[in-house]
């Protein structure tokens, strides 16, 4: 397979990629690490009349502490930068857990954290793990910036609330306090896109009650999804008194599963009630 014809743009700098973006809009597709857009051009899925290079754009890499514990990172640190980062194995360790699912070492070498929260694949580990945390995801246009919230960003099907003319250059996480984080999903090979997968952030009041739960599928919908459901039912309740079995069923109420080629939707509904009590076990521990 080949890509359709495109004409071809390194940005040498932001302003020159936000410039580009203001006056051609959705006829640029911007292309950070390519381990998605290159198969799409290749399958003819996608057909952008230019591709936008950030790959030269240093300003938006690089991983920094917040005030509160949380990590602002640019959306072009390559994800391997991610995993191996001595930052985000002080505050916030799970991400790095996270990233180690994610694909093989030769795609975490090229491929970025924004650009895999940007796409917004439904069974990818990114975009939930962002949904799970709300992280504020920081978006850039020649006109200004602006903050979507993770909760609010992912629209439906590959659609999320990033204009035509704006490029998602940083995410900052910041996780509750006392919080146990974790993931768990099941795929068929190593690497392979989830077919059922689960995030849990469970703030608690640092007594055992759990005062701000969040759950993020993916795998489980044409969209990663949070099990509001399931969060409403925890919050307010002893971490020892969790009733894991009525929670998962509560927690898949809130996703579809799809059937494809890899599994149907009694497989993934199936698989997620498994992985659910094995992260929480693994978490409640």
């Amino acid at each position: 397979m080949k890509p359709p014809p495109f004409d071809y743009v390194m940005a040498e700098t932001l302003g020159e990629a936000l410039d580009l973006l203001a006056s051609l809009r959705d006829e640029v597709q911007p292309i950070a690490g390519g381990q998605s857009l290159t198969p799409m051009l290749s399958l003819r899925v996608a057909r952008p009349g230019v591709v936008l290079d950030l790959q030269k754009l240093g300003e938006l890499r690089g991983i920094a502490p917040v005030a509160g514990g949380g990590l602002r990172i640019g959306a072009m640190t390559r994800q391997v930068e991610v995993l191996e980062s001595p930052l985000v194995a002080e505050h916030l360790p799970a991400l790095a857990d996270a990233m180690r699912l994610v694909g093989h070492f030769q795609t975490r070498n090229r491929g970025t954290l924004g650009g895999s929260i940007a796409l917004g694949e439904p069974a990818a580990e990114n975009p939930a793990f962002a949904l799970a945390l709300d992280a504020e995801l920081e978006l850039r246009s020649a006109g200004g910036t602006r903050t979507v919230p993770a909760s609010a960003f992912y629209t439906g099907p590959y659609m999320t609330e990033r204009a035509d003319d704006e490029l998602l250059v940083a995410i900052t996480y910041r996780p509750p306090a006392h919080a146990r984080i974790g993931i768990e999903e099941v795929m068929q090979r190593k690497g392979d896109f989830a077919l059922s997968g689960l995030v849990a952030c469970i703030g608690t009041d640092g007594r055992g009650v759990i005062d701000d739960p969040r759950l993020a599928w993916f795998g489980m919908d044409t969209r990663p999804v949070r099990a509001a459901a399931a969060e409403a039912a925890m919050r307010g309740r002893q971490l020892a008194e969790l009733d894991l079995a009525e929670l998962a069923e509560l927690a898949l109420t809130d996703t579809s599963p799809i059937e494809d080629s890899h599994g149907t939707p009694e497989y993934r509904l199936a698989a997620g009630r498994a992985i659910f009590a094995r992260l929480f076990n693994r978490l409640l521990a």
